[in-house]
């Protein structure tokens, strides 16, 4: 995936000198045991790195600092083998930026019940210890992930592997830039927002450039680069005969793909990880780009049409989120309904930009014309969306806080679409479509969001803490009377946790 950096999670072990130097060694081997057992299993996407034993407070601090400042730390997993007094832990604590997980386990899963001694319980103490940490941890107001179990469970695992991947993402996110070819679309509200509150809270920024910014550096693409593209779409895909060499549309398919190599070139030398554009603002160009978008999204970059720069930045997050596992995840926008009584589903989709990595089957490249932007046609790969399990998310500007709603759905078999010439994606909502539809709209969810098979409501729920932003999710548990509760709670908490700021 483009722009990813190498990351590790550091093990952190906490204990006290009250124990003498011989039990300080066997904490500092068990420690180091269970940090090795981890990176070994296989099960977790990021290394992890034993960074030693705290057992002071300027111990402590020091290795919060050296996480802090270490580029490639994505995260901490702390551990109390034994008592560990959390007042040494404030200082550090509270000078570390990095993710935190809490893993309450042990060394061993299993207790030596005919061998147990005091030497033993006062060397095996995180039954309390843990205890005595998770205090300060919500005394400090920590944002943090809990996972309890002996380490090398295949559940506890999983729960881990999932913070790493939220983490992974949120550190993709501090630094990254967004680019956005024109402005917002007119009139339109969810796709507007706060773009310095979002790098206050975010840590990305979004900058703005012409749409002549992007045709002056498509002129700079050799015909040559430009030929070899366009026979890499005819191995990889099935080519509409109007669009092949010699057909009625061939320099269509060219100028796609003079699109898509002038966009990633001007992403990759202003060192972009996203963009939008939209079709109100085509100046210089005479198609709205279609199979470039679909394409360069399938490399890794986020994307949202219409000037929506908040969307680019969740859809690179998630497929963040999704590295190494299939990588299915697209921008996408609940487009249109069957609201046949007991089978209601959404068809998902957009004007031409669906990421093929969702696709179940070989996508075809086709030209069609769009009926808005008053551009020539473009050309758009076109494909049905797999089936399975899947979520749709979006992140929305509330005005004092930003808010991000999901919506775990299940993609599902449909008719043919004979005459639909967009990528396509049908499901059902969880809990149900009409309680999935009000809680959505009562949240001020948005149209367009990014839609990801790889993704879980767990590792959102983690970035959302990592992100100190809220989190409104609609899933086969949601009731909408709780959850209309849970909105008017959630004004106040946040709207109080904010403070004053000017």
């Amino acid at each position: 995936m483009i722009g990813l950096n190498p990351l590790k999670i550091w093990f952190v072990c906490g204990s006290q000198h009250l124990y003498g130097p011989e039990a300080l060694a066997q904490v500092a081997d068990g420690a180091r045991s269970v940090a090795e057992g981890l990176a070994a299993d296989g099960r977790l996407s990021l290394p992890v790195h034993f960074a030693g034993v705290g057992t002071t407070s300027d111990e402590i601090a020091r290795i919060c600092r050296e996480a802090s400042a270490d580029e490639e730390c994505g995260g901490v997993i702390l551990w109390m083998h034994t008592f560990s007094p959390a007042k040494m832990w404030i200082r550090g604590l509270s000078q570390l930026t990095k993710p935190v997980l809490h893993l309450h386990t042990q060394v061993s899963a299993a207790l030596p019940w005919d061998a147990i001694d005091m030497d033993y319980m006062n060397l095996h103490q995180s039954a309390h210890g843990d205890r005595e940490a998770g205090f300060m941890h919500t005394r400090l107001r920590l944002p943090r992930k809990v996972v309890a179990g002996h380490w090398s469970d295949g559940e506890v695992q999983q729960q881990i592997d999932t913070w790493m991947r939220a983490a992974r993402a949120w550190d993709d996110w501090q630094g990254a830039r967004f680019c956005r070819f024109g402005d917002n679309m007119r009139y339109v509200a969810v796709t507007e927002g706060d773009k310095v509150g979002a790098e206050m809270a975010f840590g990305f920024s979004v900058d703005g450039y012409g749409i002549m910014d992007l045709a002056d550096r498509m002129a700079q693409v050799p015909d040559a680069e430009i030929a070899d593209l366009a026979t890499e779409y005819a191995d990889l895909y099935d080519v509409d005969p109007v669009l092949a060499p010699g057909g009625e549309h061939h320099d269509a398919l060219l100028y796609n793909a003079k699109q898509e190599l002038g966009i990633g070139a001007f992403l990759h030398e202003g060192g972009f990880k996203g963009f939008t554009h939209t079709f109100e603002d085509l100046h210089g160009l005479s198609q709205l780009p279609g199979i470039a978008s679909q394409r360069l999204m399938a490399q890794g970059y986020g994307f949202a049409g219409e000037g929506d720069w908040k969307t680019p930045a969740l859809v690179r997050a998630m497929k963040v989120m999704g590295h190494g596992l299939t990588g299915a995840c697209s921008f996408m926008e609940d487009y249109t309904y069957d609201m046949t009584p007991g089978a209601e589903r959404v068809l998902g989709s957009h004007m031409l930009e669906v990421c093929p990595s969702i696709a179940d089957a070989k996508p075809r490249v086709e030209i069609h014309a769009l009926g808005i932007g008053g551009k020539d046609d473009p050309v758009r790969l076109v494909f049905n969306a797999r089936k399975g399990p899947a979520i749709n998310a979006c992140f929305v500007d509330m005005g004092n806080r930003f808010r991000m709603i999901a919506n775990t759905v299940t993609a599902v078999d449909h008719p043919d679409l004979p005459k639909l010439p967009v990528a396509r994606a049908v499901w059902e909502c969880q809990p149900d479509f009409k309680t999935a539809c009000r809680a959505w709209i009562l949240a001020g969810g948005a149209h367009h969001t990014a839609y990801s098979y790889d993704v879980t409501a767990e590792m959102l729920e983690d970035f959302a803490t990592m992100a100190d932003m809220e989190l409104a999710l609609i899933d086969a548990d949601t009731s909408l009377p709780r959850f209309k509760q849970d909105l008017r709670m959630n004004e106040v908490f946040w709207h109080l946790s904010g403070g004053f700021r000017a």
